[in-house]
């Protein structure tokens, strides 16, 4: 499998991006901003019907339009039922912009096919090191504001009381989530970017409550997901996308599931 030079590029960029998508995800659902990140998701589709409109590539269309997004979402919305509504209207905007780009560009079917839906194998050396500086600066970004982020995280009214600014910390984590987002699309697609950002992430909460163990937890199982998921494409020709989300969906139900199942039995 190793012999193959798409496949060494495949597994590089799912090793960045799970790393990436496992960490922010963390987050992502312990803020309950779940719908944020597929709306993102969606927004940066139209970035990347944009992108191909005036000839510039996919990537950076997505990248553009999902921080700008991401940004946008944070300054209107601070608090949940208005971060909702800030939500809903961006991505209202958002895919009707990309509805007018696909009007103009019909030749784009066979690109859009692979922007909604992924995939891996066609990444090239030049995307894997876009891939890995923008990782790292994401990366990087969330560890400088992991504390004051998790503290108005958890306790939001006790946070804002000791000075720290919902608003600003709330902007930098979306514009983290909006490069997550983008990243994640050249894998997953823009439909499955739940499958590395939320699945493994909303696994490890139900193991662990932790937060340092749970973010390694959630990064580790979105990058065994992404390698088995890939392995798996290589060896039985079916979409990478769908091993990845599948393995994502049984993981999840792996640690609800037994749960579940103790809440039914009788006391």
């Amino acid at each position: 499998m190793f012999e193959y030079d798409f496949m060494r590029n495949a597994f590089a960029a799912a090793t960045i991006v799970a790393l990436l998508s496992g960490s922010v995800g963390y987050f992502l659902v312990l803020r309950g901003q779940t719908f944020a990140g597929h709306a993102l998701a969606h927004v940066g589709f139209t970035g990347a019907t944009g992108a191909v409109l005036i000839g510039v590539a996919p990537l950076w269309g997505l990248v553009l339009m999902t921080v700008a997004a991401g940004v946008a979402m944070g300054f209107f919305g601070e608090h949940l039922a208005q971060r909702d509504v800030a939500i809903g209207l961006v991505l209202a905007f958002a895919l009707a912009l990309g509805l007018l780009f696909l009007h103009f560009y019909t030749a784009f079917a066979t690109q859009a096919t692979t922007l909604l839906f992924g995939n891996v194998l066609a990444v090239d050396v030049s995307t894997v090191y876009t891939l890995l500086g923008l990782g790292a600066l994401s990366l990087a970004i969330l560890a400088i504001i992991s504390r004051p982020l998790l503290f108005a995280s958890l306790q939001p009214e006790l946070a804002e009381a000791k000075g720290v600014s919902l608003r600003l910390y709330g902007v930098l984590f979306l514009a983290i989530v909006a490069l997550t987002t983008a990243e994640c699309a050249q894998i997953v697609g823009v439909l499955l970017v739940f499958a590395l950002m939320i699945g493994p992430a909303a696994a490890a909460q139900q193991w662990t409550s932790a937060v340092t163990t749970g973010v390694l937890l959630s990064a580790g199982l979105a990058l065994v997901e992404a390698w088995c998921g890939i392995t798996l494409a290589f060896y039985t020709d079916w979409p990478s996308s769908f091993w990845i989300t599948a393995l994502s969906v049984a993981v999840y139900l792996l640690a609800v599931l037994p749960r579940r199942l103790r809440a039914l039995q009788p006391v």
